[in-house]
């Protein structure tokens, strides 16, 4: 059982305290409600329900702008807590800090513990309707905060988002342009769509990465070990060896609970390096610095000649993720990442209007497996009692690559990131840009400044900064008439 030396635990409790405390009424954040329309997109339905949003004015002063975090599929205190920087810049211009909770995720529950009961409640998820709901809570923030007397009729609102949240910003910025004058689209695969991305790629980068990061002996164990669950688990004796090999809360006895533990075990082996960042974090679970480099150290420190020598090498490395912290009784398959994301919602949405083809292949380290549209809507059907009305839902309803119309967005991505697959690689116009962050993980530009940030992550932040300043002043500009100059230093 791999353990984290004294050490480790204490440079990570220590990092992870520093970010928590130092300025911790900068971090605090006060709950607030709005009633949004259940359906925004019909005149009959008058049901409404409660939207929570955090907001923190420590340095917001008059006539300043709003940034704005569009919700991801999860609690949103999650991550507020891990987009240090819209802290850091909200201080140096004097912005007010929002950060807006998804529908369906976290504590806001249209239906309240019903919410997940039924095909037909769940029908109100999606991500169109989410973003109706961030225009109505930008339009009360503008009631709430545009002072007496002041000249601007409105603020200005620069959006955020990374992941699902950065594809939210990126569209609330396409579909809404009244509402937010600009997006940070941090590690937003908009184009993870049929056509738009070949399906192999995301398994591909994340095996490169384990590879490059870790050892070719690493990818190597861990091609092999899916073939060795398979004959491991073959009688109910081999399902209870291999359930306490992997220390699982619940022993595995069907052929579907095997299904789940490989399903849970791509998951980790996607999510470490999606958070291989290069100091400790507790983002999706408390992780060590550089996180792909101690699994594989792990499973490489394990000799094995047979199926049940290389899940030992397997579980080993696993430890990292499940049990840095040494405080894990067992494996709950049923949460692949974090608590506080809402896993169930997102297969909903998977199955509805986000429906992003992937496959495996033998150019990667995970089992081979087509994407089969058919299968594919018939677990749908399955799981929800709903089937995808076509795989080109997303491409119809966001316009796939033609960002022709767009403006006032950056997209940035990290390329050690899977996600980046699916993600802006590219300028589109001077208006529309994408920085690249060649040693960066998942939206890791979107977290505060740290000593271990390496100049390709510095240069998106700056990039970022530029281009909202740029923003900024065109919309003071238009609205303040003042001149550029004293623009600059509202």
């Amino acid at each position: 059982m791999f353990v984290a030396t004294g050490a480790a635990v204490i440079l990570y409790v220590l990092q992870i305290f520093f970010w928590r405390v130092q300025g911790e009424d900068e971090c605090k954040f006060v709950t607030k409600y709005i009633d949004v329309p259940l359906d925004h997109f019909s005149f009959t339905n008058n049901i409404t329900f409660k939207l929570r949003y955090l907001v923190n004015d420590t340095f917001f002063g008059e006539d300043k702008p709003i940034y704005f975090y569009t919700g991801n599929e999860g609690d949103i205190s999650m991550f507020a807590q891990n987009t240090g920087f819209m802290f850091d810049l909200a201080k140096k211009k004097g912005a007010l800090i929002v950060f807006a909770e998804h529908r369906f995720y976290g504590k806001t529950l249209p239906f309240g513990n019903d919410s997940y009961a039924s095909p037909k409640n769940l029908g109100y998820l999606s991500a169109q309707q989410a973003l109706a709901d961030f225009v109505d809570l930008i339009n009360d923030l503008q009631r709430q905060y545009v002072k007496d007397g002041s000249s601007l009729k409105k603020l200005p609102v620069i959006a955020f988002g990374g992941s699902y949240g950065g594809m939210l910003a990126s569209w609330l910025r396409i579909k809404y342009p009244y509402s937010v004058v600009g997006a940070i689209a941090s590690s937003a695969p908009i184009w993870q769509f049929k056509g738009l991305t070949p399906c192999k790629n995301f398994y591909k980068i994340t095996t490169d990465v384990v590879r490059n990061l870790g050892t070719e002996k690493c990818v190597q164990t861990i091609t092999k070990v899916w073939a060795a669950l398979r004959n491991l688990t073959r009688t109910d004796k081999g399902k209870a060896n291999v359930s306490s090999q992997f220390q699982l809360c619940d022993v595995l006895k069907t052929n579907d609970d095997v299904e789940t533990l490989i399903g849970w075990l791509e998951g980790v082996y996607v999510n470490i390096v999606m958070v291989n960042y290069p100091y400790p974090t507790s983002f999706l679970v408390p992780l060590p610095g550089n996180p792909v480099r101690e699994i594989c150290e792990q499973s490489d420190s394990v000799s094995y000649s047979d199926d049940e020598g290389l899940v030992n090498a397997i579980t080993k490395g696993l430890q990292v993720y499940t049990n840095y912290t040494g405080t894990t009784k067992c494996n709950d398959l049923l949460h692949t990442a974090s608590s506080s994301l809402g896993e169930k919602g997102w297969n909903f949405q998977s199955c509805t209007d986000m429906i992003m083809p992937m496959c495996k292949t033998d150019e990667d380290m995970f089992e081979n497996a087509p994407w089969n549209f058919e299968e594919f809507s018939n677990s749908c059907f399955q799981q929800f009692s709903v089937r995808p009305r076509s795989e080109e839902v997303p491409i119809l309803e966001f316009g796939g690559k033609d960002l022709a119309t767009a403006s006032n967005i950056v997209f940035s991505n990290g390329l050690l990131d899977p996600w980046s697959s699916g993600g802006v690689l590219t300028n589109i116009s001077s208006e529309v840009l994408a920085v690249l962050i060649p040693n960066g993980a998942h939206h890791m530009d979107l977290r505060a400044s740290n000593l271990l940030d390496g100049e390709d992550v510095k240069i998106a932040r700056n990039v970022h900064e530029r281009e909202i300043d740029k923003w900024l002043a065109k919309f003071y500009l238009k609205n303040f008439a003042l001149p550029v100059e004293l623009i600059r230093n509202l």
